[in-house]
Formats: C-alpha cells, sequence, structure tokens
C-alpha cells in the first residue's frame, strides 16, 4: 500500500459512515468561533425563507454562545427570515435578557431554546418553525415511520408532544418541551410545529429539512395506499448511516454554500 493509499484509509476510518468527509472546523479564538455560527445562523434564517417556513413572525433558530454558554444567538423578533443578516441577530441570556443587540426576542424563542439549551449540554443549537408537513403529520397524531432511508435517521429518536396549551410564552410550558424532547433530535409539537436539535447547528438544520422532507413523503405515501415500512433490522441499518452526526453537519455545508452565493448580503456584519 502507498502512503497515499495509506493515508485515504486512515481518514476513511475515521468517519463513522466509512464516507471521505470532513469535520467541523476547529477555531484558534472564541471570537472567531462566534463569528461562524453566526454566519450559520443567518444562512439557516435566509434557507428557512427559501424553503417557505416563515408563519408571519412565527418560527426560530438558535445557537448558543461558545463563550457564555448560558447564552444563545437567535433571529429577532418581526424580522422576516428572508431578510436576516448577521448584524440582526441577538443574544439573548437565561433570563431573557438581550445581551447583544437592539431588537427584541420573541417570547416563545426564549422559552423553547432556553428550556432545551439548559436541559441539553450536547444542543448546541435547535430549529423551529410551523412547517406545513409537520403540522399535517402531528394532525394526524403520528410521528415518522422508517418508510425510506432517511426517516430512518429519526427511528427511535422522535416524541411527539401533545399537551397544546396555547403560544407556547409560559417558561413551565418550555421546560415541559424540554423535558418531553429528552435526548431525542426531534418533537413533534401537536398544533404547533417542528423542533429539531443537534451537536451543531448544521445539524439540528439538516435534521429540520430531512424530517419535513420525510412528513411529505409520508403524506404522500398515506394519501396513496398503506405504507410499507422497514421492519427493524432495517431501520437501524438505515439509521446506522443517514443517522450519522458527521454525514448531518457535511449536508449542510452544501446548503450553505448555495445560499450564501445567492444571497451574499445575509452575510452582512
Amino acid at each position: 500500500m502507498t502512503t497515499t493509499e495509506e493515508e485515504q484509509a486512515s481518514y476513511l476510518a475515521d468517519t463513522h459512515t466509512g464516507l471521505p468527509m470532513p469535520s467541523p472546523p476547529v477555531f484558534a479564538t472564541v471570537a472567531e468561533e462566534r463569528r461562524h455560527r453566526k454566519q450559520r445562523l443567518a444562512a439557516a434564517m435566509r434557507l428557512f425563507g427559501k424553503f417557505g417556513f416563515g408563519e408571519g413572525i412565527s418560527g426560530h433558530i438558535s445557537v448558543r454562545d461558545p463563550e457564555h454558554h448560558d447564552r444563545f444567538w437567535v433571529n429577532p423578533f418581526g424580522v422576516s427570515f428572508n431578510l436576516v443578516k448577521v448584524r440582526d441577530l441577538i443574544c439573548v441570556d437565561s433570563t431573557g435578557r438581550v445581551v447583544e443587540g437592539d431588537r427584541p426576542v420573541n417570547p416563545s424563542a426564549f422559552v423553547i431554546h432556553a428550556a432545551i439549551h439548559d436541559a441539553r449540554d450536547d444542543a448546541e443549537a435547535a430549529a423551529h418553525a410551523h412547517t406545513v408537513h409537520s403540522r399535517a403529520l402531528a394532525a394526524l397524531d403520528r410521528l415518522l415511520e422508517p418508510v425510506d432511508q432517511e426517516s430512518a435517521a429519526f427511528y427511535e429518536d422522535q416524541v411527539l408532544y401533545s399537551d397544546y396549551r396555547g403560544p407556547s410564552i409560559a417558561v413551565e410550558q418550555g421546560r415541559d418541551i424540554a423535558d418531553n424532547l429528552g435526548d431525542r433530535r426531534a418533537i413533534v409539537l401537536k398544533h404547533h410545529g417542528l423542533i429539531t436539535v443537534g451537536q451543531t447547528l448544521d445539524e439540528a438544520l439538516h435534521w429540520f429539512f430531512t424530517f419535513d422532507s420525510c412528513a411529505q413523503v409520508q403524506l404522500l405515501a398515506m394519501a396513496a395506499g398503506k405504507q410499507v415500512p422497514m421492519d427493524r433490522e432495517q431501520a437501524l441499518a438505515a439509521k446506522d448511516g443517514f443517522g450519522d452526526r458527521q454525514l448531518a453537519w457535511f449536508s449542510f455545508q452544501l446548503l450553505y454554500d448555495e445560499i450564501t452565493r445567492e444571497q451574499p448580503d445575509l452575510l452582512e456584519e
């Protein structure tokens, strides 16, 4: 085996799926990492707008601050997903106070994201919106079934939350949502919408886009006839690949590259 082949074999062995994928970057300073997270967050907002996930003032995405772990960056209240720029983002502490930025925080964003970040040390980011497909699936009291490889990523890793009490603006309800989410990567809020979490913002966003598209597939299949999902062994095998966190992180890089080239103004600070 040549040196190049040895290096390639070692590189591939370091990935869970055995695919040639890079890993999340390592930063020299906190400032560099914060800038990176804010750029990804603004791009995520534009992608939510592009995918049609906007519902007026509803919907929010957060990422934990790399230095102050009791704070998170989030989109400001009342700014369209399609218009958010890096300079518009706000940083909120555990009491709901805006510590950076000059715009207000959505009360729902605070109670949901603060509770998730507090309950999950591993949850660096969370994404929430009222998508058509997740709301339709929840209206049927259903979660994703492993009808294809992509949906298998959520096999035994999702939960349906049915305790609807109106708009999520009470701290207690945010904590209840976080408690029901537990260590899973997705929670469907009945009569409400979808939340996904990840160890990186990129991962959380990939799970969100994938869940919503899988919900659409399932709804189409249900309308056409009887679904034939994978058996447990097949579902676990598919999850081992499509549920891989590194694959999720890497997949989002393609969307990031597309949206920043298409809408470069989002990076304005």
